[in-house]
Parts: structure tokens; C-alpha cells; sequence
């Protein structure tokens, strides 16, 4: 058991890889929580990144905050469509940048994505085979 078997432990490497890749794309944790902020939702993945309980969000604001193309992307990495993405990510994200964050700390799950070769998806893709 690595380290990364408790991050997004149950995910196959497409859904590691494609969350990984979509937390870059949105400039990080910390990036993603800004956009969050910026459609009022702040305080949903505030609770994600610090040490209480998750508030849980639905697809449609998760589609409201990240936009079409990065969810399209993640459905074709999926193999679903983007709607079944979005539902997906709704309930992966909150559970993923929860763990990434442990200490309650955005930045620190950011400096995680900069230091790993290929990417948070390639290092949890490799931790999650069984």
C-alpha cells in the first residue's frame, strides 16, 4: 500500500489521470477553489480543503465552475458523456482535494502536482494499480 492508495483509492487510472489533469488545467487546488469562490461556492470547497466535513455540491455547479471544454475532457478520458462526468465529479472532488489537502492547506496539494514527473494522474495512476 503506497501513499496515494488512501488519495483517490477505487479510482482506475483514467479517472486518476483525468482528475489530475483537471486540477492543473484549473491552476491547482488552489486554483480551483478561487474559480469556486468566484461563483459564490467558496465555501463548498473551503470545507474540501480544510479539516471538518465535505459540502457536497451537484453536477450542474460543478459544470457552472469548471466549464464545458475541461468536463468534456474529462468525459472523453472516461469514456462517458459529459453530463455522466460532471455527476462523477461532483462526487470525486470534494473526497480527492479533501485528501490531497491534509493539513488544510491549497497550496500545499499544488506543490504536490509541480514536483511529481508526469502529474498527480500518473504518480495516483500508478499507486491505485492493485
Amino acid at each position: 500500500m503506497g501513499l496515494l492508495d488512501n488519495v483517490l483509492g477505487g479510482l482506475g487510472d483514467d479517472a486518476a489521470g483525468g482528475i489530475g489533469d483537471l486540477l492543473k488545467g484549473q491552476g491547482g487546488v488552489a486554483g480551483l477553489a478561487e474559480k469556486f469562490g468566484q461563483k459564490g461556492l467558496g465555501d463548498a470547497a473551503a470545507s474540501w480543503i480544510g479539516k471538518g466535513g465535505n459540502v457536497s455540491i451537484s453536477a450542474e455547479q460543478i459544470q457552472a465552475v469548471i466549464g464545458h471544454g475541461p468536463i468534456a475532457d474529462f468525459a472523453q478520458k472516461m469514456g462517458v458523456s459529459p453530463e455522466q462526468a460532471a455527476t462523477t465529479l461532483a462526487g470525486l472532488l470534494p473526497e480527492a482535494i479533501d485528501r490531497l489537502t491534509p493539513n488544510g492547506d491549497a497550496h500545499e496539494a499544488g506543490g504536490l502536482l509541480d514536483q511529481l514527473p508526469g502529474g498527480l494522474g500518473g504518480m495516483i495512476g500508478g499507486f491505485l494499480k492493485k
